[in-house]
């Protein structure tokens, strides 16, 4: 079976780096995990993350998918997720292959597919199911790659190409498929996400954010909870949030003084969201975080 063959290619590889994460090739990441991790909130990018053993829950908003051996799931923009690693062990270890998505890439194809695809009705930007074969015989061919450099030049860029192909036209590639026209709504979200990541930490605007959509305020609601499964308001609070946890477990900063970094007017109000987005209070949670990293 194909992800066996690709598992002793994983095994092979981590081997030489002593169980470590290692990435084996540009924008493909092979990793391991020994242990059930704690929750994690994270921004994931463009990829397709691909279950070779064990198991690994994901949810953005009200959306959770349960992930094992053999499924695989698509993210197609930018998005705040909440995940743990929920099955892994010494004996039996967790292991993915994290591909990065290249969207200029997917958009080179409209050209040649275009006008054969329409619109995926109901995609959602995390899209989760069965890996399909037909990528993954290729996503086998660019792993076996690794170590050869000269092959890897010349011969990556094609493959990787194949693989950006055919999950577009797989079942999970419903929101790569309505990506593929710059100005489709897809893409639109796409550009307001952006700009939410990159002033996150300002007051949210939407009429500007509307606008750059090119949408009104109501139709660019509508369509940002279809792309991303969340509102605006919520997306940037997730992004918040994961900012200061990440400043809360440097050590380096106090909670009122993270809450101020990430946009909060009032610490009290930070606390609660907080809270509510991790189930525990943020000076709670510093204790916990310092006494890891201790």
């Amino acid at each position: 079976m194909l992800i066996d063959k690709l598992k002793a290619h994983a095994a092979k590889y981590l081997s030489k780096t002593k169980g470590k994460n290692w990435e084996s090739l540009p924008n493909l990441l092979v990793l391991r995990a020994d242990k059930v991790s704690a929750i994690e909130a994270v921004v994931y990018n463009p990829v397709i993350c691909l279950i070779l053993q064990g198991e690994k829950q994901t949810a953005i908003g009200a959306q959770a998918v349960t992930l094992v051996s053999g499924d695989a799931l698509l993210v197609s923009h930018d998005l705040p997720v909440v995940s743990q690693i929920t099955q892994a062990s010494p004996e039996t270890p967790y292991l993915a292959l994290i591909l990065s998505l290249d969207l200029p890439t997917v958009r080179s194809l409209y050209e040649q597919t275009g006008e054969a695809i329409r619109d995926t009705a109901d995609a959602s930007s995390l899209s989760a199911g069965a890996a399909d074969p037909s990528w993954v015989e290729p996503l086998d061919r660019y792993l076996a790659l690794a170590g050869h450099p000269l092959e890897t030049e010349v011969l990556g860029p094609a493959i990787l190409r194949e693989i950006h192909f055919r999950l577009l036209m797989s079942p999970i590639g419903g929101m790569l498929r309505n990506l593929l026209s710059v100005d489709s709504h897809a893409s639109r979200i796409g550009k307001a996400i952006i700009n939410i990541r990159a002033r996150f930490r300002e007051p949210l605007a939407i009429p500007d954010l509307a606008r750059t959509a090119g949408m009104s305020q109501s139709s660019f609601h509508a369509h940002f909870k279809s792309v991303t499964g969340t509102t605006p308001l919520q997306y940037q609070k997730d992004l918040r949030m994961i900012a200061a946890r990440d400043l809360l477990q440097s050590g380096r900063v106090s909670v009122s003084t993270s809450s101020y970094d990430v946009g909060y007017e009032s610490p009290t109000h930070f606390s609660r969201d907080y809270t509510r987005k991790f189930g525990i209070s943020p000076s709670k949670d510093l204790g916990n975080l310092s006494h890891t990293a201790a």
